[in-house]
């Protein structure tokens, strides 16, 4: 049996490649019956060479970075999904996006896995705290619970 996850975490105002390495990483640390989901697919082409990924001062045109296209995708991505793995650690700045993307599934029953330090990140709020089934120090931590989780 397969398993659908979501890699849900800051984008805006990171590089390319700072915001697909944790998700690679964490990719190559799960089972092969997880299939994880980015919401960087099928973007590289036209995020990769950016300075950083920002709307307000780089913006793409094309259908999966504009933003109607961009939530519309993340939410059923969330929506579809088993679980939901969310890595916060290291943040500089508030992550709306994945604050939405928390709510979604929160709301819609959704195993949320939360990889984030316990002192001084920026999104250390009781709701995002409350919401998440399971908060975790690491990602390789994460990663252990989502598998007892997902797996017998």
């Amino acid at each position: 049996m397969e398993f659908k996850v979501y890699l849900a975490g800051p984008i805006r105002g990171l590089t390319f490649v700072g915001s697909t390495s944790w998700r690679n990483y964490v990719k190559n640390l799960f089972r092969p019956e997880i299939i994880a989901y980015s919401p960087l697919r099928g973007k590289d082409e036209v995020l990769a060479n950016l300075p950083i990924i920002d709307d307000r001062t780089n913006p793409v045109n094309h259908p999966l970075t504009l933003r109607k296209g961009v939530v519309t995708r993340d939410r059923y991505d969330v929506l579809s999904s088993d679980l939901i793995f969310v890595n916060l650690l290291g943040a500089h700045e508030k992550s709306i996006g994945t604050m939405f993307e928390l709510a979604w599934a929160h709301d819609h029953g959704k195993p949320i896995v939360l990889a984030m330090e316990d002192k001084g990140n920026p999104h250390d709020h009781t709701f995002v705290r409350e919401v998440a089934g399971f908060v975790l120090p690491t990602l390789e931590e994460a990663v252990v619970i989502t598998h007892h989780i997902l797996f017998p």
